[in-house]
């Protein structure tokens, strides 16, 4: 009896061993994934040694990206750019490192989409930042105004570099700040048009009928025969009720109709337009209550590549999705004129830029070579990058030969009808979350259209600066 007990004892001592040997492999295995995928996503020449302290996850980003070890030499950049854009900005990186035979090699650490700002800016007031970054235009003059990142006026100096014979001027206005350049523009990410050529075929609508659209009436025309002639599990358009792409999508009537600016010039007045504001509102409320949007949508993108939508509004990164989806016969357009033409047509954008932040261990040789690298990355990577269905913003990408036969060539006319965001430092983190939450109560029903827009005012007026 002893002698088994003892058995008995031993074999669940050695099961013990075995789970927990099992356990450690099975964790350094997932380890092991993670690191693998954050080299991939850095790229094969990224010079970089993922420890445990840098908390890799299964993605390949990075929670404590100022915990990566990286060569000496090298220049550090940190990436929100995740997924395909995270490959696609790779290779970018990887092609500098081994063609231009850099002074300083680029190590692109890649983060947590949502906690970017937040870590980058936290690390450059402790001066653990990295070299290079990437922000948003309508982040840009935050962090311009709180000192974060460096004018580069003086580099594109001595590199010679007059940013006039590379890029459309809205892009190099974007970037521009009390009279200095604080980032290289990278692409611009519109919303715009997305239509199913079968779909539009059954309803009797042509392409020539899509691109004749000059009116809020016109694309409600549209919408009515597709919603006569298409199954009632067919939306004919595509959009959420409540979230970023309707208010995209109100935010550029808003300024087709020539409604003024939410603020003044310095961002210490609320200038938003009453009247422009509520016409617009009602009218994309219109959409859904005349039964042109299918309640209850939760992601358009997808609906619409199930092909169980006619028309659909989102932003040019969706390309290359729409792309790849079998059997989906599809083109886009430019974000259509409903209230405004001409110099009025606007859309909802945003762009990418590569800034260059404070560092003030940063040597003025290594800030140079990260300025080299901030242009190459959009001038010549320009073409790379438009596979991730962004409009390059260099015109050596958007105006090659290789660019006109993507679909991404259809919109390329938006970098002129971008209406990027109001210059204040609160827009990003707060104006503009608080915007689309009054918005949301309307388009929903919770609230009518004077408490609306009063949430609207409120929302813009309490994030002044």
């Amino acid at each position: 009896m002893r002698k088994k007990w003892i058995s008995l004892a031993l074999t669940g001592a050695m099961a013990v061993s075995m789970i927990g040997s099992m356990a450690v492999q099975a964790d350094s295995a997932v380890a092991s994934e993670a690191t693998s995928s954050a080299e991939a996503l850095a790229g094969v020449t990224s010079g970089a040694t993922y420890g445990a302290d840098a908390d890799v996850n299964s993605d390949g980003t990075v929670n404590n990206p100022e915990k990566v070890q990286v060569n000496e030499n090298n220049l550090v950049m940190w990436s929100l750019f995740t997924g395909g854009d995270g490959e696609w900005f790779s290779k970018i990186v990887n092609q500098y490192n081994s063609t231009q035979n850099p002074d300083h090699p680029v190590t692109a650490i890649t983060l947590v989409w949502d906690d970017y700002y937040t870590k980058l800016q936290t690390a450059i007031a402790t001066g653990n930042g990295p070299d290079i970054g990437i922000s948003h235009v309508s982040k840009l003059y935050e962090l311009a105004e709180t000192g974060a990142i460096e004018p580069l006026d003086d580099y594109l100096k001595q590199m010679d570099i007059n940013l006039s014979d590379y890029y459309e001027q809205a892009s190099i206005d974007a970037v521009t700040i009390d009279g200095h350049i604080y980032a290289i523009p990278l692409d611009t990410h519109a919303e715009v048009l997305y239509y199913n050529l079968d779909l539009l075929k059954q309803a009797g609508i042509s392409e020539d009928d899509v691109k004749n659209i000059k009116s809020k009436d016109d694309f409600t025309a549209l919408l009515k025969k597709c919603k006569d002639a298409l199954p009632s599990d067919v939306s004919p358009l595509s959009i959420t009720q409540q979230g970023d792409d309707p208010f995209r999508m109100w935010y550029a009537d808003y300024f087709q109709d020539g409604g003024a600016d939410f603020v003044n010039e310095d961002a210490s007045e609320t200038t938003i337009d009453e009247d422009k504001c509520k016409e617009v509102m009602e009218w994309e409320k219109s959409l859904y209550d005349d039964g042109l949007v299918l309640p209850a949508i939760d992601d358009h993108q997808a609906l619409f590549q199930a092909g169980k939508a006619a028309f659909c509004i989102t932003g040019t990164w969706a390309t290359g999705v729409f792309e790849q989806t079998e059997g989906l016969n599809f083109n886009n357009a430019d974000f259509p004129a409903l209230f405004g033409t001409g110099n009025n047509q606007y859309c909802w954008a945003d762009s990418h830029t590569l800034v260059l932040p404070v560092k003030k261990d940063r040597t003025d040789d290594e800030s140079l070579s990260a300025a080299k690298f901030l242009f190459y990355a959009s001038n010549d990577g320009g073409i790379i990058w438009a596979g991730s269905g962004q409009i390059p913003s260099a015109k050596k990408a958007n105006q090659s030969d290789e660019y006109k036969q993507m679909k991404g060539y259809n919109v390329v006319d938006e970098l002129t009808h971008a209406k990027y965001a109001p210059r204040t430092t609160s827009y990003y983190g707060g104006m503009k979350a608080e915007i689309i939450d009054a918005l949301n109560g309307y388009w929903t029903g919770e609230t009518d259209l004077d408490t609306a827009y009063n949430n609207v005012y409120t929302a813009i007026d309490n994030n002044l600066d």
